[in-house]
C-alpha cells in the first residue's frame, strides 16, 4: 500500500511518502526530487546494522558517492559536542551546498542530521528517513531539528524542513518492544488532542500484532494530523504548539534523569496523564479524562505516573521553549480529542500531583 501526504508550505513544500519496502527504492526516488553527485548518510551505531547497506546500494546505483556517518545511539549524541566531528567529516567528503544528507535512524538523528544540515555550509538540502514509529509519525514532520544543552531538551535549534520524508512501514518490525512502545506514545497523544475516534481505535489495540496490522493507517493519519497543524503555524507560535500534549513534563522528567531512565515516549506518556490530572485539579479538564488516558496508556505498557517530585524539575519546566517572557503556554485539554493552549506561570505546578 502506498500512501502520501503533502505538506503545502508557501516556501518549504514537500511530500511525506508512506510506501512498504521504500528503502530498496531510495536511489530512484531521492533523484527525481534532488539530483546531485554526492549524498551523506547520518544513522546511529543500531540502524546501520540493517538499512545502511540496503540505502547505500540503492544509492551507488543511481550515481550517487556515497559516505555514511555513524553516531552512537540515544540522547546524548543529541549535542553540540556531536558537530564538530560531523562537520568535519562533511569537509573531507568535499560536500558542497548542492549535495545532500540523509538521516537515517529515529527521532535523535533525524533531529541531530537536520540542524547539520540548516548550519554547514549556511544550509543544504536534507532527506529523512525515519525507522522507529516515533519519528515516522511525529519528529521526521515538521521541520523542527535542534540539539539538547545541559539545561535543557532542544534548546538550540531551527526550523529547517526536509526534501522528502520516506516512510517504510516495514521497518518497525525490527524496533524492540520498547521503542514501539515508545512511539505509541505520540500516536496516543494525537487521538487525546485532536481525534476522540482515533483515541478508542488505538484503545482497541491490545497487542503488538494489532498494532501492526493497523500501522500504514495509523501512521498515514497522524502525519496528516501534523502536517495540517504545521501548514497554519510553520513556526510554532499558536496552534502547532499543541503538539507538544505532554512534552513539557516530559522533557523535564527526561532531563532530570539525564535521558537514562526513560524514553522520550515514556516520558511524554507521564507527561500526557499528568498534565490531564492537573488540568482537573484546576476544573479546566472534564473529570475521568486522566483515568481514560491512564487506561490507554497501561494497555500499551507505558508508565504514566510521576515519581519525581515537581519542585526538582520546576528548572526545566522553566526553561521550556513555549516560555514567552513571564507567561508558560501549557497544552491542556477540555476533553479527549479537545485541546487547548492555556496562558499560566510556574505558579500552574506549585500544587504537586
Amino acid at each position: 500500500m502506498k500512501k502520501e501526504v503533502f505538506v503545502g508550505l508557501a516556501n518549504n513544500a514537500y511530500f511525506i511518502r508512506i510506501e512498504e519496502g521504500i528503502l530498496d527504492t531510495i536511489g530512484e526516488k531521492l533523484k527525481k526530487i534532488h539530483s546531485c553527485r554526492k549524498a551523506v548518510i547520518i544513522t546511529d551505531e543500531n540502524v546501520n546494522n540493517y538499512y545502511t547497506n540496503k540505502i547505500e546500494s540503492s544509492l551507488i546505483s543511481h550515481d550517487y558517492d556515497v559516505n555514511t556517518i555513524v553516531i552512537k545511539p540515544g540522547e546524548m549524541s543529541k549535542s553540540l559536542d556531536s558537530l564538530p566531528k560531523i562537520y568535519n567529516r562533511l569537509i573531507d567528503f568535499e560536500v558542497t551546498r548542492d549535495d545532500i544528507l540523509i538521516a537515517l535512524g529515529g527521532g535523535v538523528v533525524g533531529d541531530l542530521c537536520g540542524f547539520v544540515a540548516s548550519s554547514f555550509l549556511r544550509g543544504i538540502p536534507f532527506v529523512q528517513i525515519p525507522t522507529s514509529l516515533l519519528a515516522q509519525v511525529d519528529s521526521s514532520v515538521g521541520g523542527k531539528v535542534g540539539v539538547n544543552l545541559d539545561r535543557g531538551k532542544n534548546l538550540v535549534g531551527s526550523f529547517y524542513n526536509p526534501k522528502a520524508v520516506f516512510i517504510d512501514p516495514i521497518v518497525l518490525n525490527t524496533l524492540s518492544d520498547e521503542y514501539l512502545k515508545d512511539g505509541m506514545a505520540e500516536v496516543i497523544k494525537y487521538g487525546c488532542i485532536k481525534d476522540k475516534e482515533f483515541f478508542y481505535m488505538l484503545k482497541a489495540l491490545k497487542n503488538r500484532y494489532d498494532i501492526m496490522e493497523n500501522i500504514n493507517e495509523i501512521i498515514y493519519h497522524c502525519c496528516t494530523i501534523k502536517k495540517n497543524m504545521v501548514e497554519v503555524d510553520e513556526r510554532d507560535l499558536k496552534e502547532r504548539m499543541i503538539l507538544n500534549f505532554g512534552h513539557t513534563l516530559g522533557h523535564a522528567i527526561e532531563k532530570y534523569y539525564n535521558f537514562e531512565k526513560y524514553t522520550h515516549g515514556e516520558a511524554v506518556a507521564i507527561g500526557m496523564y499528568n498534565m490531564a490530572l492537573l488540568g482537573e485539579k484546576k476544573g479546566l479538564t472534564k473529570k475521568g479524562t486522566s483515568n481514560k488516558i491512564r487506561e490507554i496508556l497501561a494497555e500499551q505498557g507505558l508508565p504514566y505516573e510521576m515519581d519525581v517530585s515537581l519542585k526538582f524539575i520546576m528548572e526545566y519546566i522553566k526553561n521550556d521553549k513555549k516560555n514567552i517572557g513571564s507567561t508558560l503556554k501549557v497544552v491542556l485539554l477540555k476533553d479527549i480529542g479537545d485541546s487547548f493552549i492555556y496562558d499560566t506561570t510556574l505558579d500552574f505546578f506549585e500544587e504537586e500531583i
